[in-house]
């Protein structure tokens, strides 16, 4: 008992001393937990025309949607890599209200068209920067294999 009281009476001087000098009180800290880390799928189609983003959970479920034609009224800005930074910005606030991380990047180009556009490549270095993290980037561009016959009949098309 005794033992307690004297222990009391130097952690009271000991504060005391500590004020004097204009030391702070020792606090606890509290101590954060990282992050956990959500994960989400961005689908990037890009055509001549327009550049379409389609953000998504793992499951597949849509957590939001932009397109050029969204960010911009002329039709000519639509597929440009400017215009699709902007719209990759509305996908990175929906992402981040959503709790997501880390991201999954698909990019996808017209049918037979030989790469994406600038406009992909300007959507992940913007996302990148705005302090996502890429995973991968995989390029799902369908290839034609022969596609349907082509007019004109045994003597071809005549012009």
């Amino acid at each position: 008992m005794a033992e307690e009281i004297i222990d009391q009476m130097a952690e009271i001087e000991q504060a005391k001393e500590n004020k004097e000098l204009g030391i702070a009180p020792e606090e606890k800290v509290e101590e954060k937990k990282p992050k956990k880390e959500r994960f989400g799928v961005l689908n990037i189609y890009t055509s001549k025309n327009n550049t379409i983003l389609n953000l998504t959970d793992m499951a597949g479920n849509t957590i939001c949607k932009a397109t050029g034609g969204q960010s911009t009224k002329q039709d000519r800005l639509k597929s440009s890599p400017t215009v699709a930074m902007f719209s990759s910005k509305k996908i990175g606030e929906e992402a981040n209200e959503a709790g997501i991380t880390s991201l999954y990047v698909r990019v996808r180009a017209e049918t037979g068209e030989s790469s994406p556009s600038s406009s992909a490549h300007a959507v992940v270095k913007s996302l990148g920067r705005d302090g996502f993290k890429i995973i991968s980037i995989s390029e799902i561009t369908r290839t034609p294999r022969g596609g349907p016959k082509k007019g004109g009949g045994r003597r071809g098309r005549r012009v």
